[in-house]
């Protein structure tokens, strides 16, 4: 069943979706939840449609908030709100509102969502695109228990991480660490199987992608060892290898389908790593509304941790040491190095302590050379002076 509603209000939608319910043979409502999602015209449909899916798992009241504040000064001097509701098999396992708010109402929409909430019942909010930087402060963002985002869609992904990190809130998530699920099972499990010593990690995958990069960093954050990040074409992550001295323990999914996980001592196994759809990404988040902490801890952790093969090794502190001792016994070319200054490769956040130490003992040591040359200059110039007195005083 499908009504619309022209210039109505909440009250009028409540009252309708009671006798909708009625009129399908549902007197109760029987929802778990109320899912809201903030989105514009050209994404609505897509993300509706993956509620509704979603929705057969979890039954829920889903709100659909489209905000169309208008183009000229008149229409956004105006406020109405229209609503489009669906009932019975056009709304999955639940009921679904699809709210537009036109002109001035488009900057209250939370005033218009909360009458229409479940009673009782948890609230999550979903931004398919066009996140906001702070999703907890944002006025709708503020009533929900959990707040879904997805980087992936953002202009840069890779720097969108870092957003989430400096904004996060408990109960905030992501769907780009949503599409790790799977691999981190069979990552743990192939641990589980084969108890080892993990050395180093290597993360494949393409560029721009937030997964590839939130995978490395939970790899990092729980194993505490260096993890490589290398670009291929994809689709998504492609491989992931851990280094251990007994040998490399490697999940490699070349096509996004079907991956095989190769462990030493261990015949090769396949796995069944295709990539989901929204739809199930949705209900998969829904499953849990509590806080999900290691998504805080590996999303906080920082893409600077990830080491790019094409950067080369940082420099460590013993590396820094070793060229303050060469420079001491080789004056002359480090004072040359100082005068004259190099373009050198951008070096690691973590090596910049190392890069001072080295710096300071070649400024320590030119300092000493010169004070070596005046010294012997002015030794000079006044053997020079006695030579000239003692022969005027022979003459």
């Amino acid at each position: 069943m499908k009504i619309d509603l022209t210039d109505t209000t909440s009250s009028k939608i409540n009252s309708t979706l009671m006798d909708a319910r009625r009129a399908v043979g549902s007197t109760a409502a029987g929802m778990v939840l109320t899912l809201v999602i903030v989105t514009d015209e050209g994404s609505a449909y897509d993300a509706l449609k993956a509620a509704n899916d979603a929705s057969r798992e979890h039954p829920s009241r889903i709100l659909v908030v489209i905000k169309r504040a208008g183009r000229s000064p008149r229409a956004r001097a105006g406020a109405r709100l229209d609503a489009e509701i669906l009932v019975g098999s056009d709304a999955g396992s639940g009921e679904t509102v699809v709210l537009r708010m036109h002109g001035e109402l488009a900057s209250h929409a939370q005033s218009v969502v909360l009458p229409l909430l479940l009673p009782d019942a948890p609230v999550v909010i979903w931004w398919p695109e066009n996140a906001p930087l702070h999703p907890a402060q944002d006025p709708l963002g503020a009533i929900a228990q959990r707040r879904i985002t997805d980087a992936v869609t953002a202009e840069n992904p890779v720097e969108q991480l870092a957003v989430l990190a400096d904004s996060y809130t408990p109960g905030d998530t992501d769907l780009a660490w949503t599409r790790l699920t799977s691999w981190r099972s069979m990552l743990a499990a192939a641990l589980d199987q084969r108890p080892t010593q993990v050395t180093g990690a290597v993360v494949e995958g393409e560029s721009y992608n937030p997964s590839v990069e939130l995978l490395g960093l939970w790899l990092h954050d729980r194993l505490r060892v260096p993890v490589e990040r290398v670009t291929t074409d994809g689709p998504g992550i492609t491989a992931v290898r851990l280094r251990s001295k007994a040998g490399e323990i490697v999940l490699d999914r070349p096509d996004g389908l079907m991956g095989t996980l190769s462990i030493p001592g261990s015949p090769d196994r396949l796995v069944a790593l295709k990539r989901r759809d929204t739809a199930e990404l949705i209900a998969e988040e829904l499953r849990r509304l509590d806080e999900d902490a290691i998504y805080a801890a590996a999303v906080r952790t920082g893409v600077s941790r990830l080491i790019d093969p094409a950067d080369g090794p940082a420099p460590t502190a013993g590396d820094a040491l070793g060229l303050a001792e060469v420079a001491e016994e080789t004056a002359n070319v480090v004072e040359a190095a100082v005068a004259t200054p190099r373009v050198t490769a951008k070096v690691p956040a973590a090596a910049e302590p190392a890069r001072k130490v080295a710096k300071a003992a070649a400024k320590e040591v030119a300092k000493k050379t010169a004070k070596a040359a005046e010294k012997s200059t002015a030794k000079s110039t006044a053997k020079a002076t006695g030579k000239k007195a003692a022969k005027r005083g022979g003459a």
